[in-house]
């Protein structure tokens, strides 16, 4: 019974001692709190900045290899962008430059056609392009061999041109492949004219890379430089298509240098002008000049 008196009172004295103190206690309390909260915040930070510090690098590294996939995929887009615009430029100029020699052969033929009546033009022409897979060129022949595939129109002694100028006729018609006469074999005969004079003559092939001006009047005068152009005459060639240029005039022979590169000609277009009975009576045409 005693004892339980003195515990009480112990614990009495006790509870007495906390209340009195519990003000300084609490914020003691809280400074620590505090105190322990900075502390932290400065770990963490330092924590941080070393953690930034040594993995930074370790990330660069990491992410190269797929910076660099990065930069080869967009190489290879801007290359194909510039692959098909090129392309496409390069489409555009062989239109443009077929265009170009027209509307100049057109606007010559116009002022001699000016003051004429009744003129009939020649039927539109349509196009058929053709890709080259062979080359046969010897001292007996100076040909080409053409993919026209298997339901082409392409018809014999129709014009071959590119978009510099003629380069020669269809001679044989195949099932999948047409060989093309090019205008230095020696039995190719074109009616031509110069450009400006409106002087006619035929172009002759001999097996040379330049062929060479036939049947030119006595009388006529021709410089180095003049433009070969069809003549339109015999029917086979329409009138105005560029073929070249005369680069050599030594007395009555006279050479042309082609307008197109003869030795690098990748595709060509196949040219359908006239009817067929036209190109009979220019087939005809040609052999009696042939002969």
């Amino acid at each position: 019974m005693k004892r339980r008196r003195v515990l009480f009172m112990q614990l009495s004295n006790i509870r007495l001692l906390i209340k009195k103190f519990a003000l300084v206690i609490l914020f003691l309390l809280a400074f620590v709190l505090m105190l322990l909260n900075k502390t932290d915040t400065i770990l963490i930070d330092k924590t941080s900045s070393v953690a930034t510090n040594v993995f930074s690098p370790v990330v660069d590294v990491l992410i190269l290899p797929a910076k660099g996939v990065a930069q080869i995929y967009d190489y290879f887009k801007d290359m194909r962008l510039a692959y098909q615009e090129n392309k496409m430029l390069k489409a555009e100029n062989r239109y443009l430059r077929i265009v170009s020699e027209k509307a100049r052969a057109l606007e010559i033929e116009n002022r001699l056609l000016a003051k004429l009546l009744n003129y009939t033009r020649p039927n539109e022409e349509e196009l058929v392009t053709a890709r080259v897979v062979a080359e046969e060129g010897d001292a007996f022949s100076h040909s080409l061999i053409a993919y026209t595939g298997p339901e082409s129109s392409v018809r014999k002694n129709q014009i071959v041109i590119t978009d510099r100028g003629v380069v020669g006729r269809v001679d044989k018609v195949g099932p999948l492949y047409s060989q093309i006469l090019l205008i230095t074999d020696i039995n190719s005969r074109i009616p031509v004219m110069l450009e400006k004079s409106r002087v006619r003559a035929i172009l002759a092939g001999d097996n040379n890379r330049k062929p060479k001006l036939e049947f030119t009047p006595i009388d006529s005068v021709i410089n180095v430089g003049d433009r070969i152009i069809t003549s339109g005459v015999a029917g086979m060639f329409p009138a105005g298509l560029p073929i070249g240029v005369v680069s050599e005039v030594n007395k009555r022979d006279i050479r042309v240098t082609p307008l197109a590169d003869l030795d690098r000609i990748e595709y060509v277009k196949i040219v359908s002008y006239a009817e067929d009975e036209n190109m009979a009576e220019a087939d005809k045409s040609e052999v009696v000049i042939n002969e």
